[in-house]
């Protein structure tokens, strides 16, 4: 089985509220289908739908006033919306894709990850189903509730459900030296060792970031998953086909992570 996360700068236009990016959606779609069937767990970020939202209240750290509750209700909404519409484009072009909200089955302490049930995810994927899940505005037992990364949900089901793969979808070839949007002479990492990553997480400033983590996020979070024997690679979305034989297991150009 594989899980593929995509981020959210991937599939809306981060400039834009609540804009989904429809021609990047439909060509992921298509990819997907292309490389059907095979065991997968779909899971994507929000971008330009929950990120402004969970900003606005706050929600990140927390309940702190009822002024937030309100906020807690319409991130959650905007992830079903940008949800729908990824599952909706899936269903097009014949994948079958079934919508699953990770606040009806996951539950965090202080952020993390304390309680979920997988066997739902787990018959979805032995009858050939693709479930579709998202980062999510989810009950904290600490906090009250919080904003949880579909980067966390991605690393942990493929822990839990015993992935071999586990792909992340970014707006970019994969981690380098700095922030190659912005600095012409940055080096992709094409293999990034757990023992090198602690030295590469303290360019983080060089690294995008939103509300969840950016790209420091994504490799902060992989640790797990490369400990636990998971193969992780980091790879470029927006390029045509580059998920297509990342799923295939054809080498694309991107970043590998290792222990």
């Amino acid at each position: 089985m594989q899980v593929l996360k995509l981020g959210g700068s991937v599939i809306t236009i981060k400039d834009e509220p609540m804009t989904a990016d429809h021609e990047s959606i439909r060509r992921l779609s298509e990819e997907i289908k292309a490389a059907w069937p095979t065991p997968l767990v779909l899971v994507h970020g929000g971008g330009s739908f929950g990120h402004p939202v969970a900003e606005k209240y706050g929600l990140m750290e927390g309940y702190k006033s009822e002024r937030q509750v309100p906020g807690f209700a319409r991130t959650h909404q905007a992830m079903v919306v940008l949800n729908s519409i990824i599952v909706d484009a899936l269903l097009e072009t014949g994948v079958p894709a079934l919508a699953v909200s990770p606040s009806s089955f996951i539950m965090t302490s202080d952020g993390r990850v304390q309680s979920l049930d997988l066997e739902v995810i787990g018959r979805l994927v032995v009858r050939g189903i693709l479930p579709v899940l998202y980062g999510d505005a989810v009950l904290d037992q600490s906090r009250g509730f919080t904003i949880l990364s579909g980067d966390q949900i991605a690393v942990k089901i493929a822990i839990e459900m015993g992935a071999t793969r586990l792909i992340f979808g970014a707006d970019v070839d994969g981690v380098y030296t700095s922030n190659p949007k912005t600095v012409p002479d940055a080096r992709l990492i094409e293999r990034l060792s757990l023992e090198n990553l602690d030295g590469y997480i303290k360019i983080g400033s060089a690294l995008t970031t939103d509300v969840t983590g950016g790209m420091l996020g994504k490799v902060s979070e992989a640790r797990e998953a490369v400990e636990a024997g998971i193969e992780v690679l980091i790879a470029n979305a927006t390029e045509r086909d580059v998920i297509l034989k990342a799923l295939r297991g054809e080498p694309v150009r991107g970043t590998i992570l290792t222990r």
